[in-house]
């Protein structure tokens, strides 16, 4: 009886490194713990944060640039814009940047993958920033300079406590002299671009210019950045988009040198270039589940002799082969 052909294995392949939530989230998880681990162990001297924090104003007053003081002055006047501005500053940082990466990876994941990158190799230049040039944010500076902390004096209103952004009795974990440069201006400007490049609709469009420019306001009037620190932030964001490609492409050598150390990495071990997984099973006369068979030549070499089964016969097995079967049959 003829046996049936197994069909023609399949020429078309997953894409490579195919992106998982469950590959990728832990990497999301990482580069924020080294974030939030670089900003509490690399805290500097006071001294020298202080005198950071005096340089960048002498330089902003050398520059003619003031933003801080008025702005500062009207949040600590004007509760109804100081309270909403210390939300802002203590929530949003957290909870867009995520969103903005969670939307992205569901609705263009094309794109995923340089935009994730774009934005970690920003923040490991933060980090960078935060452990060469320890800064003196505005509101810990001495009264005389004429800044006051819109947290402290608000702090009543939120979870935070009076010396930071963390919860209540955790402000000792938290290096607050990590100023220079302003990550909240640098994530919020990455969103904004996002999605300005990718949303659809006008209010993407109006969130997209909304969200960066009053991140802005809101880190210098709650007198937690200078001006320099929020264009330092947007410049360590264009620095970062400069060298995405650059790291991208080294972490996909280094993921494909790995797989080929690991196969599971690419896909699978043995037979991963086949994703058929039926390949070679066939099913003789009388049988009900099909069992895996070798192709072979005929004694005379021509390859349209049918294919024996190697696994009848085999030893341990007690099975007759397929030809003495038959010829018992006869």
């Amino acid at each position: 009886m003829p046996q049936t052909e197994a069909p023609a294995p399949r020429t078309e392949t997953a894409p490579p490194f195919r992106l998982r939530w469950w590959t990728e989230l832990p990497l999301i998880l990482v580069v924020y713990g080294c974030y939030s681990a670089g900003r509490l162990i690399v805290r500097g001297d006071v001294a020298d944060a202080v005198e950071h924090g005096l340089a960048i104003l002498r330089l902003e007053k050398l520059l003619h640039l003031n933003a801080e003081h008025p702005l500062n002055r009207l949040f600590t006047r004007e509760a109804w814009l100081g309270i909403p501005a210390d939300f802002w500053y203590a929530s949003l940082h957290y909870l867009v940047t995520p969103a903005i990466l969670v939307w992205l990876f569901r609705s263009h994941t094309a794109h995923y993958r340089a935009a994730r990158t774009w934005l970690m190799t920003s923040t490991f230049i933060g980090l960078i920033g935060f452990t060469l040039l320890p800064t003196c944010p505005p509101r810990l500076l001495a009264p005389e300079h004429g800044f006051v902390d819109t947290m402290a004096h608000f702090s009543s209103y939120g979870w935070w406590g009076d010396q930071a952004s963390a919860p209540r009795g955790l402000g000792g974990m938290t290096n607050q002299y990590a100023a220079m440069p302003s990550l909240h201006v640098g994530w919020a400007l990455w969103c904004g671009l996002i999605l300005w490049r990718f949303g659809s609709t006008r209010w993407t469009k109006v969130a997209a210019v909304v969200y960066p420019l009053v991140t802005a306001l809101v880190v210098m009037g709650t007198a937690n950045h200078y001006l320099l620190d929020a264009v330092a932030g947007a410049t360590v964001m264009g620095v970062g988009w400069l060298l995405a490609p650059y790291v991208g492409a080294m972490t996909q050598r280094i993921r494909a040198a790995l797989a080929a150390r690991v196969p599971a990495l690419a896909g699978g071990a043995s037979g991963a270039g086949s994703p058929n997984v039926s390949g070679r099973c066939q099913t003789s006369a009388g049988e009900r589940i099909p069992r895996q068979r070798e192709t072979r030549l005929d004694p005379s070499g021509e390859p349209g002799a049918p294919p024996q089964d190697a696994a009848d016969g085999a030893p341990g097995w007690g099975l007759p082969s397929q030809a003495e079967s038959l010829g018992k049959a006869r």
